[in-house]
Order: C-alpha cells, then sequence, then structure tokens
C-alpha cells in the first residue's frame, strides 16, 4: 500500500470508508462527518481551501482504504484541523494511520503553527494514536467547531 493525494475518482470510496467507520461506532449523527456537506466531493473541497490537502492510502491495484486531512481551522491564525483519519477494515491495524499522521502532520508543520483535531472519547484506539503522536488533551473544544457532537478535543504543537 502507498499514500497518494486524493483524485476525484476516490471520493465515493472515500464517503463510504468515512460513512460506514461512523455506522459501526453509532457515530452517524447529526454534527459529525457523517453529515458534512461536501463529504461526497472531498477532492473539490479541499482544491478549494488554502493550505489544506487530503491523501489516501491505495493498495497495488489503487483501491483507496483510508485517508486524511489537513485544512485551517475556523478563525484560528496559525491552527490546522486534523480531518478524517477514517480507515477501511482491510487497512486497520497495519500502521497505515499512522503513516496517514505523519504525512499530514509533516504538511501541516509548513503551514500552521498548531494543529487541532476533535473526536470522540469513545475511540479509544485513535485517541492514542493522536496521544502518541503528542496531541494534548483540551478541557473543551476551540471556537469555531463544527462537529458539535464530539466530545473530545485535542491540541498539538507544531
Amino acid at each position: 500500500m502507498q499514500i497518494r493525494t486524493i483524485q476525484a475518482k476516490d471520493n465515493k470510496k472515500m464517503e463510504a470508508i468515512i460513512k460506514q467507520s461512523l455506522e459501526s461506532e453509532n457515530l452517524n449523527i447529526p454534527g459529525t462527518a457523517y453529515f458534512d456537506p461536501y463529504l461526497g466531493e472531498l477532492y473539490q473541497f479541499y482544491q478549494t481551501e488554502p493550505n489544506a490537502n487530503y491523501w489516501v492510502v491505495v493498495d497495488e491495484n489503487d483501491e483507496v482504504a483510508g485517508g486524511i486531512g489537513i485544512g485551517p481551522f475556523g478563525n484560528h491564525d496559525g491552527v490546522a484541523e486534523l480531518q478524517k483519519l477514517y480507515l477501511a477494515p482491510v487497512a486497520q491495524g497495519r500502521g497505515f494511520a499512522k503513516k496517514l499522521m505523519q504525512t499530514a502532520l509533516e504538511f501541516a508543520s509548513k503551514h500552521y503553527n498548531q494543529c487541532y483535531l476533535e473526536t470522540f472519547e469513545s475511540l479509544s484506539a485513535a485517541n492514542h494514536l493522536y496521544e502518541k503522536f503528542g496531541f494534548v488533551k483540551l478541557e473543551k473544544p476551540l471556537s469555531g467547531s463544527e462537529h458539535n457532537a464530539c466530545d473530545c478535543w485535542y491540541l498539538k504543537e507544531l
């Protein structure tokens, strides 16, 4: 498997991976990525955002197995948001989340001073990964959050 920048042909597969992941955790609720209006158009969305990118992990047949994004967070100068880190079950437990994180954070460090993310307390494996990468848990979200269902927030100095 390898990591590359998202292409338009990857939109529907990433949308399916994200929706299936959230459904499997009973997190297909309003206030999550499940209802993001651009979820089926990630390629186009990340083309229009400044200092933003989305990467996918693909197999030898160029089939998407997961992805991660970086983009600006609200009105906070110098703050990136780690966005939509999701893997299909076939790619889980194989080190791809770590590789995606490294790719995204390397990009973020060139454009931002801090990186923020929103998640759920119940996603313990993901939260463990974030902490391993130096993210520090916050007591409340930064202002301007669009995912009001999330109950766990992290910030990392870049």
